[in-house]
């Protein structure tokens, strides 16, 4: 399937996604990052994705910026659009123009923590386990069918620099499968739930 990658940072998730690209049916067509300096934009060259950069403070609104990104991603005609680690909020037209084939991957056990700083919040509020969840993309933040999670303990001298190590552990393996399900065509989102396998998550 094809599919257009979105990030804004490192790209991690990003590498662990291009790693398996063949195990997980997906054709990688472009990643698209809206900050120049992200270093996932080297991860894609080194392998030969195609890539840009749409830097979202030459537009003055964000509903411009969406209409440009969205004149990108249509060039490649993807299946499935996947916000690794992609840090803008979108319009509501552009969530529903790609509803239901467009997955994020969040860092926190939704809907907790939704938003920014998830692991320093998480031990602030005393947390036991902490973790990663994948959902579909709708316009609300962080908000959209819960899809899959994947769960760590939150150890009595954690740092929000080691819990989110631990964290992108589960990140990198979790998001793959999850990418593949829906390659597979098992995946789907019917009535604003997720479905896989014919049953609601």
């Amino acid at each position: 399937m094809k599919g257009v990658i979105l990030i804004s940072g490192s790209g991690s998730n990003l590498q662990s996604i291009i790693d398996n690209a063949e195990e997980i049916d997906l054709d990688i067509q472009a990643v698209i990052s809206n900050k120049e300096e992200a270093y996932g934009l080297k991860r894609a060259q080194d392998a030969n994705i195609p890539n840009h950069t749409l830097n979202h403070t030459q537009f003055s609104t964000r509903e411009a910026f969406d209409q440009q990104l969205s004149q990108i991603i249509d060039q490649y005609n993807p299946g499935i659009i996947i916000l690794a680690g992609f840090m803008r909020i979108l319009t509501a037209e552009f969530t529903q123009k790609y509803l239901g084939k467009m997955l994020n991957i969040h860092p926190s056990l939704l809907p907790k923590f939704t938003g920014l700083n998830t692991h320093q919040r998480a031990l602030d509020a005393g947390e036991s386990e902490h973790g990663v969840s994948i959902h579909f993309v709708t316009d609300e933040l962080d908000g959209g069918p819960i899809i899959a999670q994947s769960q760590v303990q939150v150890l009595k001298n954690d740092t929000a620099k080691s819990l989110s190590k631990r964290v992108l552990i589960e990140e990198h393996k979790l998001f793959p499968k999850v990418i593949h399900c829906f390659t597979q065509g098992r995946l789907s989102l019917k009535d604003n739930r997720a479905i896989l396998d014919s049953q609601c998550l």
